[in-house]
């Protein structure tokens, strides 16, 4: 049987908790600002989903900045670095296991190990989510935060202002960033076992099939 592997430092398991924690609280409260009619009780009351959101939106602002810095200066940012010749071809043999392989038994087709912690579509989504999609969300965020601060109008046109503009780009992207959470958690459970995964982000250690 192969051994544990060591994947997951300190640093990186208390931002992804957080990380993890914030999104669903924005999650949760961007919900409510948009459907803030009184009849959906189970949504949080307007104003109060406007504080929540805010205050977790400047949080997770401050985790972002120390992933990129942590990613930077420590190890772990070697597992997003791409080799482009042939990456795409890899994404497509790692979809088609998640497709069709996973399902007849197949072995992983990119097996982790301590060089290679994410499989290619892995590292493709997670590049996209985490160095496209927050840096979007986040400054779309602070933008809504400050709107004094924003022009009245887009592409000169002053039936298109600005905030609305803003507003659009940063309900799209957060949809975005929900919709891989749902995925996210569901191929966390495809681990050694349903939860295996889950534990390895509690004590940092990857159980391999």
């Amino acid at each position: 049987m192969s051994e544990k592997l060591y994947l997951y430092p300190q640093w990186v398991r208390v931002w992804h908790g957080l990380n993890a924690i914030l999104c669903l609280v924005l999650l949760l409260t961007g919900l409510s600002l948009q459907y803030s009619d009184e009849s959906y009780i189970f949504l949080l009351r307007f104003d109060i989903a406007v504080n929540l959101h805010s205050i977790c939106g400047v949080l997770l602002s401050i985790n972002y900045f120390f992933f990129i810095i942590g990613n930077w200066i420590r190890p772990n940012g070697r597992y997003y670095r791409v080799q482009f010749k042939g990456f795409l071809s890899t994404v497509v043999k790692q979809m088609k296991y998640y497709a069709f392989g996973m399902f007849k038994g197949e072995p992983a087709p990119f097996p982790i190990t301590k060089e290679s912690k994410f499989n290619p579509l892995q590292k493709l989504s997670y590049i996209i989510i985490m160095y496209l999609m927050f840096p979007i969300v986040t400054l779309t965020g602070w933008i809504l935060m400050y709107p004094d601060f924003m022009r009245t109008e887009v592409f000169g046109s002053e039936n298109i202002h600005a905030i609305q503009f803003v507003d659009l780009i940063h309900l799209i992207v957060g949809y975005i960033i929900s919709l891989f959470m749902i995925i996210h958690i569901y191929f966390c459970t495809l681990g050694k076992t349903a939860l295996s995964n889950f534990k390895s982000m509690i004590n940092g250690w990857h159980e391999p099939h």
